[in-house]
């Protein structure tokens, strides 16, 4: 079983490599159209999987508690919010768009990029460490192609993550080999969040269902906060809310497809 759990924590890494590999085809950065539609499709992933991933199950697994059963789902997807949200008024960094005023230095530059990147990561590692720990521990109310469904919608999502990281760097210059580094040293908090939330489910096994509402907490804190603004504004935002749409009914259908 851990042998599955470690290549499916990995899968959503593949995506940020995969991304981050643009750089060595492609010098210029994304288009502006396509930045949106790439950002719309992982707000809708990230909305899926927060309802049919998390929510859904964590509201299953508290039906002992009869009419408070909704009571650790609104805690735990609270607290989970207010945790992103500390996390981004503690942590310096840039926001999607990569040109924001009071960046001056190129090192200064990529480190926020990073950690603006891994900010976006962290919650997505903490998801698919907290389904995956459900499915290992014998929840049955978490099925392990939900859990695989989950990491390749996830994976989806990060190969833009990886491309937004590299390729403006690419554009200024940066050597193909680091601009990929870069990207990649971006998505690694994702596999190492998903294996701390695994070790430390096992040890909270009890109190699952306020965890899978933290992280659907924290990934809607990042959906509405990054990206939902970025896509919205400026020219194209039709695109991206199609994407959006695009992007929602993948995880369900990933889900049925893969049994």
């Amino acid at each position: 079983m851990w042998h599955s759990v470690i290549q499916g924590i990995l899968i959503p890494f593949l995506g940020t490599c995969l991304g981050s590999a643009c750089g060595f085809f492609m010098r210029g950065e994304l288009n502006e159209k396509l930045k949106k539609s790439l950002d719309g499709f992982a707000a809708g992933v990230m909305v899926s999987a927060a309802f049919f991933s998390l929510l859904l199950p964590a509201l299953q697994e508290a039906e002992g508690m009869g009419r408070l059963a909704f009571v650790p789902t609104v805690i735990g997807f609270l607290v989970g919010m207010l945790f992103l949200l500390a996390l981004d008024l503690l942590v310096p960094h840039v926001h999607n768009d990569a040109s924001e005023e009071g960046v001056k230095s190129g090192l200064k530059r990529t480190t926020k990029m990073l950690l603006a990147i891994g900010l976006h990561n962290l919650p997505e590692g903490m998801t698919v460490g907290v389904v995956f720990a459900g499915w290992l521990y014998g929840n049955v109310n978490i099925r392990y192609t939900a859990a695989l469904a989950m990491a390749i919608g996830i994976a989806l999502q990060n190969f833009p993550e990886g491309a937004i990281v590299s390729m403006p760097l690419r554009a200024e210059g940066m050597p193909k080999w680091r601009t990929f580094f870069y990207g990649v040293l971006s998505g690694v908090v994702e596999p190492i969040g998903a294996l701390l939330t695994i070790f430390a489910a096992s040890v909270f096994l009890p109190i699952l269902p306020y965890l899978l509402a933290f992280a659907a907490g924290a990934m809607f804190y990042v959906v509405v906060e990054e990206l939902i603004p970025e896509m919205a504004k400026g020219e194209h935002s039709n695109a991206a809310t199609l994407c959006l749409a695009a992007g929602f009914v993948a995880m369900p259908a990933l889900d049925v497809g893969l049994g």
